[in-house]
């Protein structure tokens, strides 16, 4: 089932045929990127979900995020949007989407780290009410790089009125 929201985005869950668009995103929005077997397995946990963001029912994957609800808890794993996507909303459409979801199924909070270098995410995270909570130390194994630790409080965003 896709969800269409603003900017003409429709959302849907990813496939397996996705996985070569998804990895060309993947590769363009991050200097350590995930592997496509670390991809892969996240389609088989029944915790996880990878949800794409398209251009029109059968247009190209512009962005994508992969998402655990565990518990109450909606742990924002990845988020990444193709270059020539980028600036247009649609990483804010994903996470306002995601956010959605969790809230639907339960979730409380939304949790993410973000490396303390990536302004461009920290200034979107920001601006979209999550609040730097902690500190992980040299969290990113390839480089030493501290990871910012935010969260959101859902519960509140969902309140009448809010």
């Amino acid at each position: 089932m896709s969800v269409e929201i603003g900017a003409g985005l429709l959302f849907r869950r990813m496939r397996e045929a996705d996985l070569p668009r998804v990895m060309e995103i993947e590769r363009a929005a991050f200097s350590h990127p995930w592997s496509e077997d670390m991809v892969r397995r996240e389609l088989g946990h029944d915790f996880s979900t990878v949800l794409l963001a398209t251009a029109g029912p059968d247009g190209e994957v512009q962005g994508f995020a992969v998402v655990w609800l565990v518990h109450d808890e909606l742990h924002i794993l990845n988020v990444a949007v193709a270059p020539e996507a980028r600036r247009r909303g649609v990483g804010r459409s994903v996470l306002l989407r995601v956010e959605a979801m969790g809230l639907e199924q339960g979730a409380r909070v939304a949790m993410l780290e973000v490396r303390r270098g990536n302004a461009p995410a920290i200034a979107l995270y920001r601006a979209m009410g999550y609040r730097e909570v902690g500190v992980r130390p040299r969290y990113y194994a390839e480089d030493g790089e501290d990871a910012l630790v935010m969260d959101k409080d859902l519960a509140w965003c969902a309140a009448p009125g809010s």
